[in-house]
Formats: C-alpha cells, sequence, structure tokens
C-alpha cells in the first residue's frame, strides 16, 4: 500500500536517529515495531520543545491511533532523518494529526517509510479531553 502525505502539512521537526544494531531482527533489517519507536522518539522530542509531553498529574497527549508504511528496508549501519509534519488544527480542536517520513540520511529524498498519529490532549486526572494548548496551536499553524 503507497501513502502519499495529506497537502498542507508544515515540517514542525526534524532529527537524526542512528541505526542501532539492537534495532534489527533476524532478517538482518530494522525491526518493523522500532519504526514506531522511531516515531515516538520523533513525537516527544517535538512536543518537549513546547513543554506539551505528557503529564500524568495534569494535561498533554496521548495517540489516539498510529500507522506505518514501510516502503524500504531501513539497514544497519545507518542513519535515519526523521521528519515530522502537522496539519493545523482547527480552534477548538482537542486533536492534532501528525505524520512522519523516515529516509537514510545518505538519500534524504528518498522516503524509506512514512506513518502518523492523531494525538488527542487529556486532562489525565479528570479522564476527559481538553482543548489544544494555544502555544501548540499557534506553532502549528
Amino acid at each position: 500500500m503507497r501513502f502519499d502525505l495529506p497537502e498542507g502539512l508544515k515540517l514542525v521537526h526534524e532529527m537524526r536517529i542512528p541505526v542501532r544494531w539492537g534495532d534489527l531482527d533476524a532478517m538482518g533489517h530494522v525491526n518493523n515495531t522500532i519504526y514506531f519507536r522511531y516515531f515516538e522518539s520523533l513525537r516527544i522530542e517535538w512536543l518537549q520543545t513546547f513543554g506539551a509531553e505528557p503529564n500524568p498529574e495534569g494535561v498533554g497527549p496521548v495517540m489516539a491511533n498510529g500507522f506505518c508504511n514501510f516502503i524500504r528496508q531501513i539497514e544497519y549501519p545507518g542513519e535515519i532523518v526523521a521528519r515530522h509534519f502537522v496539519t493545523p488544527p482547527k480552534p477548538g480542536s482537542r486533536s492534532l494529526d501528525t505524520y512522519f517520513t523516515l529516509s537514510m540520511s545518505d538519500t534524504p529524498d528518498l522516503v524509506s517509510a512514512n506513518g502518523g498519529a492523531t494525538l488527542v490532549w487529556l486532562d489525565f486526572p479528570n479522564k476527559k479531553t481538553v482543548p489544544l494548548p494555544d502555544h501548540l496551536r499557534v506553532a502549528c499553524n
């Protein structure tokens, strides 16, 4: 299955991730579960720039869904260029759609995997959704 990223996305964060020997499976390429770890690392690093990481005693994001399309194998040794995109949230929105691409650093324009996640903002103690923080909404527009 091929997935093209939606139109109108904003690139909000990029990082490099080394491929570790322990990321490999018995076939010698990065295990499919590790792609979600790469997405998670990218998403959490971005959220930390806003002080918006999950906070069990306050408010923060929870992942409502997630997906990954495996296009090309990622192999060891190497370094990944991970890019994080968002769609501008609607006013009053309680969720944020995010998208990711993973490419090898020696071919950064050749996508090896892409995917996405919907984040929902939650008041953890009260177990209720809340609107996205204003500073995050501004950063996504």
